[in-house]
């Protein structure tokens, strides 16, 4: 049998990041920059008032106070937005709102809170030093200057940051499109009465939240028969949207097995030594990479994790490609199958783990309820109580 981190490199070496693109800066969140973001202007601006207030020159109420005041007549009032900067002379003040250019002469901003708030002759009962209140053209950022970098993921204070740079668009590494494509007979859609014997798919509605987790995007999840044919036609028809595509079902060693039928000799399938999800393959499929997962729906989201997340993550240059692994104590006995990884289902609270359920593949309750996968390596075939134990932490 492969073991789990040699399949894992060949998962790996068959996802790719696609080239860089430039999309609207209102599609970039989340993805990562593909060059680095340099400021075409500086930011301030213009020198602009911090406050709503009153524009002075601080040397004609250096004396103010609460008890002796000055009074200046106001002879501007300078909204935001006005574009003709008045000039300002000793002996008057202009009132100004926050973020209005700071009017030429001018030294600080007196806070209306200091003030009598008149628009006439204004009463000031502070003293303020030169540059007070005064947001300066360029303190935040020098046009020329790099202020996002390449592998960056674009965050919403990014994208306010390019926003207020006048940028439309940025560089960055796109998503991936993955093909979800559930396979069986038995497989009806949600909503659809159950006739006997038929079960409601929901191998691809996992998936396909797991890939958006993940951060790509869903192409398309249909699903199809256990007909090699119609998998066929339905691969054909949706193959060239995506650039990988997943399959569940059809792998293991049964009689109706499509997915191995359909694929044999493209796809390589084999068996993993783990626990759930052994039987496994991964190929080429008319220049689409494909992993194909088996069909019960732990053996496949468990799949996903352990192979596909991280290839998917890395592809798109994003961080924390696999999951945070932690020690911690185990909380009761447990065995394993030697020579397989078993990944059960486990809930983690602080330093201790407890295992979640039974471990068989088809138990998927208790993956909805858990918050980490327990990994038991191959040589162990036994974990005590008390015992530290690696986990992967879901949350």
């Amino acid at each position: 049998m492969r073991s789990v981190d040699e399949h894992r490199e060949v998962v790996a070496g068959l996802i790719a990041a696609r080239p860089p693109i430039s999309v609207p800066i209102s599609d970039a969140l989340g993805l990562v920059l593909a060059e680095d973001v340099v400021a075409p202007l500086s930011l301030p601006g213009f020198d602009n008032s911090a406050m709503d207030g009153y524009a002075v020159i601080d040397d004609d109420i250096a004396t103010a106070t609460d008890d002796a005041p000055v009074r200046l007549p106001v002879t501007e009032d300078i909204p935001a937005g006005r574009t003709d900067i008045p000039t300002i002379t000793r002996g008057v003040a202009h009132r100004i709102m926050t973020g209005a250019p700071l009017p030429v002469g001018a030294t600080a901003v007196v806070p209306v809170e200091a003030t009598d708030g008149a628009v006439d002759t204004v009463t000031i009962r502070v003293s303020v030093v030169p540059g007070q209140h005064v947001r300066r053209a360029g303190e935040d950022v020098t046009a020329g200057s790099t202020v996002l970098t390449s592998g960056q993921v674009v965050t919403p204070a990014a994208l306010g940051l390019a926003a207020a740079l006048g940028l439309v668009e940025l560089n960055v590494v796109p998503r991936q499109r993955v093909l979800v494509l559930s396979t069986g007979t038995e497989l009806v859609a949600p909503g659809t009465p159950l006739q006997p014997g038929k079960i409601y798919e929901s191998n691809a509605v996992m998936l396909a939240a797991a890939v958006r987790d993940a951060g790509a995007d869903v192409a398309v999840a249909p699903m199809t028969s256990d007909d090699v044919d119609v998998f066929r036609e339905t691969l054909r028809e949706h193959a060239g949207e995506a650039d990988l595509i997943i399959t569940t079902g059809g792998v293991s060693a049964g009689a109706y097995e499509v997915v191995k039928d359909a694929l044999s000799g493209t796809v390589e399938f084999v068996k993993v030594a783990m626990q759930p999800g052994m039987p496994q393959g991964a190929g080429v499929v008319n220049g689409t990479p494909i992993i194909t997962l088996p069909g019960n729906p732990v053996s496949a989201l468990v799949s996903f994790e352990v192979f596909i997340r991280p290839a998917l993550r890395a592809a798109m240059g994003l961080p924390d490609a696999d999951r945070p692994r932690r020690t911690a104590t185990l909380t009761e006995d447990l065995t394993s199958p030697r020579g397989k990884r078993q990944f059960r289902r486990g809930v983690l609270d602080g330093d201790t783990v407890i295992s979640y359920g039974p471990p068989a593949s088809h138990h998927l309750r208790w993956l909805a309820s858990a918050n980490c996968l327990l990994e038991l390596d191959e040589d162990t075939s036994e974990a005590a109580a008390g015992q530290r134990v690696q986990v992967w932490d879901l949350r």
